[in-house]
């Protein structure tokens, strides 16, 4: 397994999904919410971003089915990666779990997955909820 370490920027953001949180970033001069963690905001070139915790709720802009995964995911496929429109407004690309077929426009909600040797590592997956 491979130690990952994250940029000074992001340590805020895997420290929140290590505690089962989705937590971005929101500028304190435009007011908008930000994904990827970052030092500066993108929209308005700002260098006050504060953490909050996100609601964890989206909505599915996009997906594909992969077919053949690789290195710690090569026995999961076929599995689905979505582009999240977040409900705080960023997107994210994330992995949708559970046994439901995607579509766009579901609705999904954020799941914090665990895997590796005794769970070490965390990513945020979502769920698609049914209507």
């Amino acid at each position: 397994m491979v130690n990952v370490v994250p940029y000074p920027e992001a340590r805020p953001f895997w420290e929140g999904v290590a505690q089962g949180e989705l937590r971005l970033q929101r500028c304190q001069d435009c007011g908008r919410a930000v994904f990827y963690p970052r030092a500066l905001c993108p929209y308005c070139h700002g260098d006050r971003l504060g953490w909050f915790v996100a609601s964890g709720s989206g909505t599915v802009y996009s997906y594909t089915t992969v077919h053949r995964g690789f290195g710690e995911f090569a026995g999961q496929a076929p599995y689905s990666l979505a582009v999240i429109d977040l409900d705080e407004g960023p997107r994210m690309l994330s992995r949708i779990v559970g046994d439901v077929t995607v579509s766009i426009d579901a609705r999904v909600q954020v799941e914090i997955a665990r895997f590796g040797d005794h769970n070490s590592m965390a990513l945020p997956y979502f769920r698609v909820l049914r209507a």
